[in-house]
């Protein structure tokens, strides 16, 4: 029993860990001087090849058939594209509005679910939309200035929403770190496509070595190792403390970010409190739908 405690213990810090890392990925992205496409390309690069040498080292097959490709190649654009959203809000505004608007995922998640997964909708979620689209009105509110930052965040967390819902579909038919490694070339064409229709090509060729820096973390440390940690996890914990534990990842995004960038990530206090209450809304949703689940098994 001990030894039990010890390694579920052991695997709560490991989730908090990785949480912590995606919180951070806001805060690089500031960091990062290169516009939001370019990043995105550089991080789906690194990605991609850290991932592409974890399946060799692992002697697992690259081989899918061209049906399963396309699937996947699909889902990697939507990918792509949540990721150009996420780091282009957070050029256009700042971290803390960027970040605020990933709790909206559990809200599409809400009505995308039945939709895929061929089940009802429930009062808890439609309560859960009403209170997330009141908090969304208020931290609009609160920075009007930002209201593009807050669409392209709010259109990033239904792309999230989205490929979760997808994946969640296709998770047990093939390997997950091979997956990953066809979403991220999925994801690449679509950020190359994107790329030569900006006009940021030449952001590639003339990118600082700093950028470069930061640009490999973000695509190792900060991409490929969460995602194929929070697989090892699984064997620990639960899907469900897993997505209850992610919403965290706005809280110390936007804390981190506020310690390292000061006065240009400070909100008004309306932002803060709407930003709480949709958090706060959308923990206790799912400790409700988790009960109710329980209740239905008994």
């Amino acid at each position: 029993m001990r030894k039990f405690n010890f390694v579920l213990s052991t695997a709560q810090i490991r989730l908090q860990f990785i949480v912590l890392l995606w919180g951070f990925t806001g805060v690089l992205g500031k960091l990062i001087t290169v516009e939001a496409i370019p990043l995105v390309w550089f991080r789906m690069v690194f990605a991609a090849f850290v991932l592409f040498l974890i399946l060799k080292f692992r002697k697992i097959s690259l081989k899918v058939s061209a049906k399963d490709l396309a699937m996947l190649l699909g889902i990697g654009v939507v990918i792509g594209v949540h990721w150009m959203t996420f780091f282009g809000a957070i050029k256009v505004s700042n971290v803390a509005v960027a970040l605020s608007t990933l709790s909206t995922g559990a809200l599409f998640s809400a009505f995308l679910e039945p939709i895929f997964f061929k089940r009802k909708i429930n009062v808890s979620e439609i309560v859960l939309a009403i209170v997330v689209s009141a908090c969304i009105l208020l931290i609009y509110n609160a920075s009007p200035e930002y209201w593009l930052g807050l669409v392209l965040g709010i259109i990033c967390s239904f792309l999230s929403a989205l490929f979760s819902v997808l994946n969640g579909k296709i998770h047990t038919q093939f390997p997950s770190q091979k997956i990953m490694f066809y979403e991220m070339i999925g994801g690449w064409i679509v950020v190359c496509i994107s790329l030569f229709y900006s006009g940021g090509i030449s952001e590639i060729s003339t990118i600082s070595w700093h950028d470069l820096g930061l640009l490999m973390l973000l695509g190792s440390l900060f991409t490929a190792y969460p995602m194929i940690e929070s697989v090892r996890l699984m064997k620990y914990i639960s899907p469900f403390t897993l997505l209850l534990n992610v919403n965290l990842e706005p809280v110390y995004g936007i804390i981190l970010a506020y310690l390292i960038f000061g006065e240009s990530e400070k909100m008004t206090p309306l932002f803060y409190i709407a930003t709480a209450i949709m958090v706060g809304a959308i923990v206790v949703n799912s400790l409700l739908k988790a009960r109710a689940s329980a209740k239905a098994k008994v």
